[in-house]
């Protein structure tokens, strides 16, 4: 067993490093100063470069195929080896020159769309983000050749493992099929109602900050291995034993950063729970990026915006903002936490028009890989495609294709799994209540504990132990279900 530890040592090393420019990455996305910007795309270039040299010794191979030979793995070591192979399969791909380039134009331009964003300076930034594509799609048709697949599924393996194109694309459609006659359906049933009025603000930033630090709490967040501030755009990092999340204010809405708190701490918590006996090892890794926003959409879609859910923090968030009258009340709220709206932005947008949202960045980013859109002309496309799924056009570049961090620090192939998660958030809910019923009475008290216990023990427990499709119908008893998602938008919305 003498190759597998020695492949085990490198990887807790490597796992180390990755840490730590995670730490790097939330220091400035949320203290640095912007004068900061080039030493910090250098330090995080050096660390990128240094895990990149580490995974990619010539003894590599050697061990792995030794490794592999060795009958004595128990089944989570053999996991883990699966898991280190993958990793090295990805890193050694690339040469050197390309992932510390990669890793220096992503840093520059997000810092630079940081400043550019609120300016709406979509041409101040073109240069920077048409450098990270080009590197991102070099990278995607270096990796494409070593995988044996196609470039847009290199990339997505990066971030969800086990979806491919293919079921990316079958998805999709059936949600474009089904989601614009369910939206207007829904929107036309509200309108024979009086609609839901937000209570007037403003809502003070530090008030905000104590309710959404309450409701963390009594999801389980745990204040000693974690920290919440605020950044342009909401993210969770951190590690397991130091969690870090953001998320960001509007004094005239407090809905928006609760719901970010609400979502971001799903994430944080689904990284609390990996299996602690294989910390820093591959295999006790969350199961990649649509299992994260299945656990994070779980808490801000089907837990957090339901009515026990609802009627439990109505008094909350009433006695905390000091309000009165009937647009505190739960019948009210509730309908402000599930009304459906065509709005322009994405993690404002409620779960019905949420998949759009996704769907349109997947085909600009696949489109932009391929060369047939130019980074010039990615505004209009985008407006285009806003009025197209959701009828609505956004007024500028800020609300518009500036709104989301990933491309701009080089995370093409990542949206897909946040419309995967939304899937399969509803079919491990659905599976948690149908195991234990009182998990919905549960959330009424602000108890979150039964549905924790299912979540550890079937997902975060799992770390990445099975492959995704094996995680999900080991949880849920079934494959992945689209069904599953449309008939719980027919049951909160239309029932």
């Amino acid at each position: 067993m003498s190759s597998y530890i020695e492949l085990e040592t490198r990887y807790r090393r490597l796992a180390a490093i990755g840490e730590a420019t995670g730490m790097l990455h939330w220091d400035a996305a949320v203290m640095m100063p912007t004068g900061g910007a080039d030493a910090r795309a250098e330090q995080i270039a050096a660390l990128v470069s240094l895990r990149h040299e580490l995974q990619c010794r010539t003894d590599m191979a050697d061990l792995f195929a030794a490794a592999a030979e060795d009958d004595d793995l128990s089944p989570w070591q053999a996991a883990n080896l699966r898991e280190m192979r993958r990793g090295w399969m990805h890193a050694t791909a690339l040469p050197a020159d390309l992932v510390e380039a990669r890793s220096k134009a992503g840093v520059a331009c997000e810092i630079a769309w940081r400043e550019a964003r609120p300016k709406s300076d979509f041409a101040g930034i073109t240069g920077l983000l048409a450098e990270v594509l080009r590197l991102e799609t070099e990278a995607a048709e270096i990796k494409a050749e070593a995988l044996d697949c196609t470039p847009y599924d290199a990339l997505l393996d990066q971030y969800s493992p086990g979806i491919d194109t293919a079921t990316v694309e079958r998805t999709f459609a059936q949600l474009t099929e089904f989601l614009p006659d369910f939206i207007q359906a829904v929107i036309e049933r509200q309108a024979t109602h009086p609609a839901p009025a937000l209570p007037k603000g403003p809502f003070p930033l530090a008030t905000q900050r104590e309710v959404g630090m309450r409701f963390m709490a009594a999801l389980g967040f745990d204040f000693e291995g974690g920290r919440l501030d605020v950044s342009t755009h909401p993210f969770s990092g951190g590690t397991p034993d130091d969690l870090r999340i953001t998320t960001r204010y509007d004094e005239d809405d407090f809905a928006t950063g609760l719901m970010g708190i609400l979502h971001e701490t799903g994430h944080a918590l689904y990284e609390r729970g990996l299996p602690k006996d294989w910390r820093l090892a591959p295999v006790g890794t969350a199961r990649g990026m649509d299992i994260h926003e299945s656990q994070s959409l779980l808490i801000e879609m089907q837990a957090c915006r339901s009515k026990p859910f609802i009627d439990y923090a109505a008094p909350i968030l009433k006695d905390a903002f000091g309000g009165s009258g009937p647009l505190w009340d739960a019948h009210n709220l509730y309908g402000i936490f599930t009304h459906v709206n065509c709005g322009l932005i994405r993690v404002d947008a409620d779960e019905a028009t949420y998949p759009l949202h996704v769907i349109l960045r997947t085909d600009l980013e696949r489109a932009m890989l391929a060369g047939d859109l130019a980074i010039n002309d990615l505004p209009g496309a985008w407006n285009d495609g806003m009025q197209r799924l959701l009828g609505i056009t956004p007024a500028d570049d800020k609300d518009g294709c500036m709104q989301d961090i990933h491309w701009f620090d080089g995370a093409f192939g990542y949206f897909p799994s946040y419309t995967m998660g939304a899937l399969a958030a509803a079919q491990f809910f659905k599976s948690a209540v149908k195991s234990d019923s009182q998990i919905p009475a549960a959330i009424g008290r602000g108890d979150f504990k039964p549905l924790y216990d299912w979540l550890g023990e079937n997902i975060h427990s799992q770390g990445s132990y099975l492959e995704t499709p094996d995680l999900i119908a080991g949880a849920t008893g079934a494959p992945l279900d689209p069904e599953i998602f449309i008939q719980h938008l027919q049951s909160r919305y239309l029932g």
